[in-house]
């Protein structure tokens, strides 16, 4: 294959075009504060499979909701607008991520196990660091990797390139696609979210997860997921190829104002998440 540009990349995704026209809806109600409970239902209506995956995720024992929940707006008022946001995102990506990636060596359902944990993991230490809005750090984390989807489909041949320099150079995953492509998996999830018309400050959290040190608009997000996919490699969810040589950056822990034993309790907590059996089921 010959060298493509980032532009000519992203003009050429079919797969991953935008996000259902339901769920940017439902977003969009979500951070309107005229919206009702029963706008979002009667959004969601128009998509039976989405609202029926809604509800079987409210009613997982992870959200802990105390009564059985039957409809969209009820699952609105319990978990809130915020989590409802969550929740539909999550339930309109779990199918596109459960899939193989065989450039970055992820068997079917590892990304989706990487990019949920990622995502606990951000809501976690936001709470920790007291960042304003733990869903922001949520979304970001669960959609950190959006990029790998497009460079696995469209540059399997010189994913061979890629791997090669990272088994013969010592050098990281990124490290290698930069040299190899011109650009990297995170730059390409960046056009993604523009694309989607997600806010800047997700954009660029989703671009620079493993520059934290390189934002300038949403430095403390970018660190939290940065921070967030290190301890999800850490914990051996998902890592694939392109775990190997993974390096936090110390600028994280600056930007955030935090001690590297924090990690550790965070690490610990997670895991604790993690291992419960309804986690992955999310």
């Amino acid at each position: 294959m010959g060298k493509i540009t980032l532009e000519e990349l992203t003009q050429r995704v079919k797969e991953l075009p935008a996000l259902p026209a339901v769920v940017q809806k439902v977003m969009e109600l979500t951070e309107d504060p005229r919206s009702s409970a029963q706008d979002i239902e009667a959004v969601l209506k128009k998509d039976q499979s989405l609202t029926a995956e809604v509800l079987r995720l409210a009613n997982s024992a992870f959200y802990g909701i105390p009564r059985r929940i039957s409809t969209v707006s009820e699952a609105t008022v319990f978990l809130g607008f915020k989590t409802v946001k969550s929740v539909v995102l999550t339930a309109s990506c779990r199918s596109m991520m459960q899939r193989k990636l065989s450039g970055y060596f992820l068997e079917r359902g590892e990304l989706w196990k990487h990019s949920l944990s990622a995502a606990l993991s951000a809501q976690l230490l936001s709470k920790k660091v007291k960042f304003p809005h733990p869903e922001a750090a949520y979304t970001a984390g669960l959609l950190h990797d959006i990029g790998k989807l497009i460079l696995d489909t469209y540059l399997k041949e010189s994913y061979q390139e890629v791997l090669k320099q990272v088994e013969e150079g010592e050098v990281t995953f990124l490290e290698a696609e930069e040299e190899i492509l011109g650009f990297n998996h995170a730059a390409v999830g960046a056009r993604l979210a523009e694309r989607w018309g997600f806010p800047s400050s997700l954009t660029e959290a989703i671009g620079f997860h493993h520059q934290p040190e390189k934002a300038s608009e949403a430095p403390k997000l970018c660190a939290i997921v940065h921070l967030a996919d290190w301890t999800s490699v850490t914990l051996g969810f998902g890592m694939g190829v392109d775990g190997f040589l993974y390096r936090m950056s110390p600028q994280a822990l600056e930007i955030l104002q935090l001690e590297k034993e924090a990690l550790e309790h965070l690490l610990l907590e997670l895991f604790e998440l993690l291992s419960k059996e309804e986690t992955f089921s999310l």
